[in-house]
């Protein structure tokens, strides 16, 4: 309740300013000059760096198209290695992978199932009928200017003044995509301040809390280039960091954390198996048991972390749930606030459990 009234004063107090400034204005007035702590100017710094961060990335679905300035709207089906896949969400973008991954002495080849639709860096969108119509429209990834180590934490007020109509208001940004939108048009507005404070995240789960132009541009600078983007086309270059310095240890913590665990991801001998597993809560008790409910049944198991020259396995043993018995591989042990995943492999084979838990 008390963030809400001090965001309330902060939207006031820039309010009033504007009002200040623009209530003695005469037809004769050749400049507007709101607060420099607050304002963006139309192709200022500010403005060039916000558009950057809020422009679309199209890294994420590369093992798709190949191409970092575009992204292939979802759903679309491709046929990987002559095995069809219908691609619904980025999650899927790893069953692809797993495909690519099976034999690394054959040629891999990824096909689009034509027409098709892909989202441009400035969100707008084109059908593409063709491999070389695709290719017209992508470019060279050492181009691509979008920051993507750092993002905007929504929603941010932002008041403009309109001189047409000499009327103040406000405008709420909920995403990248109106932001962009909104910078791209920021010229129709005579002065256009941002009502702070409002935070920023960066890609190792940490934030800050932004209280002037001065302090988001320095945010936004600091963190350019301090991430991989994942730009490339190496697809297969993540598959022995994120778990380089997992232990059982963090395992186990992570199984602390959260108390409960759903399937997000299940996938054997190359069939989806997630949807016959909603509603299954599995729950890791520090005895090595477990215990997974699903309605009215419950279903016992037990399970081990072993560590063995830097890999990590988990051994799962439920009983009366043999699609999930097996010993894993552990690639990824992910404890962001948001979601929190364990990413688990066996060849092909996929299991991802995942929890929404809050704790400290």
């Amino acid at each position: 309740m008390m963030y809400n009234k001090l965001n309330i004063s902060h939207i006031l107090i820039g309010i009033i300013l504007m009002i200040l400034l623009f209530s003695c204005r005469t037809e004769d007035d050749l400049s507007i000059d709101p607060p420099a702590e607050t304002n963006i100017a139309p192709n200022s710094t500010i403005a060039n760096l916000m558009a950057r961060v809020a422009t679309n990335d199209g890294s994420a679905d590369n093992i798709i198209d190949g191409a970092s300035n575009l992204t292939v709207q979802l759903p679309v089906t491709v046929t990987v290695n002559n095995v069809e896949l219908e691609i619904i969400d980025e999650e899927d973008y790893l069953d692809i992978e797993d495909i690519i991954d099976e034999d690394n002495n054959d040629t891999d080849s990824v096909v689009i199932s034509y027409p098709a639709s892909v989202i441009l860096t400035d969100y707008s969108i084109v059908q593409v009928n063709s491999d070389a119509e695709l290719e017209a429209l992508t470019f060279n990834s050492d181009n691509d200017e979008d920051i993507e180590c750092v993002d905007f934490q929504y929603p941010i007020v932002i008041s403009v003044f309109d001189e047409d109509n000499d009327a103040i208001d406000t405008i709420t940004i909920y995403n990248d995509n109106q932001l962009y939108n909104f910078i791209e048009d920021i010229e129709a507005y005579a002065a256009v301040t941002i009502n702070f404070p409002f935070s920023v995240s960066f890609t190792d789960n940490t934030t800050q809390l932004i209280n002037t132009i001065a302090e988001l541009e320095n945010a936004i600078v600091t963190a350019d280039n301090t991430c991989d983007e994942d730009d490339d086309n190496d697809f297969d270059d993540d598959d022995d960091e994120d778990c380089e310095t997992c232990s059982t240890n963090e395992l186990e913590d992570a199984f602390a954390q959260c108390e409960e665990w759903r399937i997000s991801k299940l996938r054997r001998n190359n069939n989806s198996l997630e949807n016959n597993y909603i509603g299954y809560m599995f729950s890791f008790n520090a005895d090595g048991t477990i215990v997974v409910v699903a309605d009215t049944s419950i279903f016992d198991g037990t399970w081990e972390a072993v560590e063995n020259g830097g890999d990590i396995t988990l051994l799962v043993n439920v009983v009366g749930l043999p699609d999930f018995n097996d010993t894993w591989n552990v690639v990824n042990i992910n404890l962001a606030p948001v979601e929190k995943k364990i990413e688990l492999r066996l060849g092909v084979d996929r299991l991802r459990f995942g929890s929404d838990c809050i704790n400290d």
